[in-house]
């Protein structure tokens, strides 16, 4: 099939890969602009363009909002819009230009929204997914084609589970393109009773709390990584906690409280138990696993984090 493709981040990037490995041509590919990164500001490409000139596709990155996009869009004659994680929501107007699929990295009505992944891990959802969907003008509102749900492993993180869903969406991307080209595709309209939301994540969303239960903590590092990361306060300064898992019981623990430190943990109280935790970041220093940040650091048993 003749189709365009408009994504952003790498989880997109395997379901481009996997649309030209299966042969279809891809006319062109839509993403966002160049953004400037790090401390000298560098223009840096999304992970999609930096993909798609490596396999010599042809790269737009106009808004589609842009007076220039319709017309461009039309040029390219396609006869299907992907859209992977693309980050904008596409007019009526696109919509129109051509049929157009979604692959969206939840059970959907499940967990509409930016953020489906990291979301699901914080909620500490046993069962995530991934769903193809016919696009209309909403928020992830349109009727659903296939799905494909996966277990959330305990010791999945939001980096670890979006990879897995990335080879699913790809798969399952591939399995709706034949069916299109087919005209045989199933078409359910999502039920608005079980529908949810997962909206982007915030500065408030990176806060440790240690009153919170331990499962909730973990949760919440997982959901953070591999950023932007979960932190703590300790002496004043932020504590990024990269990896941890619900600790033992330790009799009159505080929330916050080292408990112990060391070897290859950091015992912290909890609201009603402990955390253990094995990776951990000082800021301005790199991750390190707990006994080498113990070595170079001063925390000990008493310690308060937070």
């Amino acid at each position: 099939m003749r189709l365009v493709f408009c994504g952003t981040p790498d989880f997109a990037v395997v379901s481009l890969t996997a649309l030209v490995d299966y042969g279809n041509e891809v006319a062109a590919v839509v993403t966002r602009p160049d953004r400037r990164k790090g401390r000298g500001g560098k223009l840096t490409p999304s992970p999609v363009k930096e993909a798609a000139l490596s396999l010599g596709l042809s790269v737009c990155q106009l808004h589609p909002r842009d007076p220039a996009f319709l017309p461009w869009l039309a040029g390219q004659r396609p006869e299907v819009l992907v859209v992977v994680a693309y980050g904008h929501i596409l007019s009526e107007a696109v919509l129109r230009a051509a049929p157009a699929v979604n692959v969206h990295a939840s059970l959907l009505p499940a967990y509409r929204g930016a953020a489906p992944v990291q979301r699901a891990i914080l909620n500490g959802e046993p069962l995530t997914g991934v769903t193809t969907m016919y696009l209309d003008p909403g928020m992830d509102t349109g009727d659903i084609i296939l799905q494909e749900a996966l277990p959330i492993r305990e010791e999945d993180d939001a980096g670890a589970l979006l990879e897995r869903l990335g080879q699913a969406g790809a798969r399952l991307l591939g399995r709706t393109l034949d069916c299109l080209a087919q005209g045989g595709c199933p078409r359910v309209k999502q039920d608005e009773t079980g529908a949810s939301y997962a909206p982007p994540l915030t500065p408030a969303d990176e806060v440790i709390r240690w009153e919170e239960a331990p499962g909730a903590i973990v949760n919440r590092v997982r959901a953070l990584s591999p950023r932007p990361g979960a932190y703590t306060l300790w002496q004043g300064r932020r504590l990024k906690i990269w990896r941890a898992r619900i600790g033992p019981a330790v009799a009159g623990s505080a929330p916050g409280l080292v408990n112990r430190a060391g070897p290859g943990e950091i015992i912290v109280g909890a609201g009603e138990g402990t955390v253990a935790v094995f990776e951990l970041q000082a800021e301005g220093g790199k991750r390190l696993p707990a006994d080498a940040f113990l070595r170079g650091s001063v925390m000990g048993e008493g310690a308060r984090l937070g």
